[in-house]
């Protein structure tokens, strides 16, 4: 709200000022086709939305999967930037990821672009949290990640 001495202006965006926490989980085949499946729970409504998010990238194996992370990371805060959230906890199971984004760590020389990107995406919300926690939930999610990425290529 702005006050202008006698006159009063109000204004409001369109978003959601709720914290929202999305649990994810994910996987990608040697091809870099990835699928991050998410658990998404706004506390205003306390109902989760299981949504399932596409992705690309250049898998080397030298990274051991952080690569896959970052993209998978990189989809799944994309889409909730476009879902009008602006605070959330994303909640997943690699320490690595974690430790990167909270610590804000040196990345490997291979990292650094998508980390970048992720940082850009990151700071489009008023508050983030990171949570690398190896729960039932980011293990179930995973789980049906690598099922999926497995079956599609063996079809």
């Amino acid at each position: 709200m702005y006050d202008f001495g006698e006159a009063t202006i109000k204004m409001s965006i369109s978003t959601h000022d709720s914290f929202a926490t999305a649990t994810l989980g994910f996987a990608a085949n040697s091809a870099g086709n990835g699928i991050a499946y998410v658990a998404l729970s706004e506390t205003e409504d306390r109902n989760e939305t299981l949504v399932r998010i596409a992705f690309r990238c250049r898998p080397l194996p030298a990274l051991r999967g952080r690569d896959i992370a970052y993209a998978a990371a990189q989809a799944v805060a994309t889409h909730l930037v476009c879902r009008g959230l602006r605070a959330v906890a994303l909640v997943f199971d690699d320490v690595s990821l974690a430790r990167d984004l909270v610590e804000h760590a040196p990345v490997p020389p291979a990292l650094t672009i998508p980390y970048v990107q992720l940082r850009c995406t990151l700071n489009r919300f008023a508050r983030v949290n990171f949570h690398a926690i190896g729960n039932p939930s980011t293990r179930d999610l995973g789980s049906r990640a690598r099922a999926e990425v497995a079956l599609a290529v063996a079809a």
